[in-house]
């Protein structure tokens, strides 16, 4: 496994994505265009709202970013599942940073809130995950609260975010 970092580069996250940060056959990220993040600003095992972890990151909003041209025509926005999307995958990445094993999948989530759009006019997105729970065992599984910023405005909530690490090959 790679060093572990309190902060990741866009470099870092497609190494991720390749399954080159936490080893063959664990937690990786997307690769872009579903990579919805450029960093990650900060991340620690303590802290957060619930003092159990938390992982921030960002991604920088621009005009040309492929989803805008089809969600919607002449109403561009960001489509909300790709925000709750990012949140899943800093939830896995989390996981994978603690230096649990296996290959990461979103499971469930509580309840999702949205109160603004992401636009093209926006010029960053911030994203926030804070930790309730970690349990360890044939399944390593994360649960938590997220939340999406744009340009400092909290637009998105999710709550109980589930994020399974699983040792088992698929079907």
């Amino acid at each position: 496994m790679a060093e572990q970092k309190s902060s990741y580069g866009y470099e870092d996250l497609l190494a991720c994505s390749r399954g080159d940060l936490f080893g063959p056959g664990n937690a990786q990220l997307p690769a872009p265009p579903m990579l919805m993040f450029d960093r990650i600003t900060e991340i620690s095992e303590t802290g957060g709202e619930f003092g159990k972890g938390f992982i921030r990151a960002e991604l920088d909003i621009k005009p040309d970013l492929w989803f805008f041209p089809c969600h919607f025509p002449g109403n561009p926005i960001m489509p909300g599942c790709l925000g709750l999307d990012a949140m899943w995958q800093l939830t896995g990445f989390f996981l994978g940073w603690l230096g649990e094993e296996g290959k990461g999948m979103a499971l469930s989530t509580g309840e999702v809130k949205f109160k603004g759009m992401v636009t093209p006019s926006v010029k960053r997105v911030e994203y926030g995950v804070d930790f309730k729970r970690v349990m360890r065992g044939r399944l390593v599984l994360g649960i938590a609260d997220g939340w999406l910023k744009a340009d400092g405005e909290q637009i998105y909530k999710a709550t109980d975010l589930k994020v399974g690490l699983s040792k088992q090959e698929a079907a």
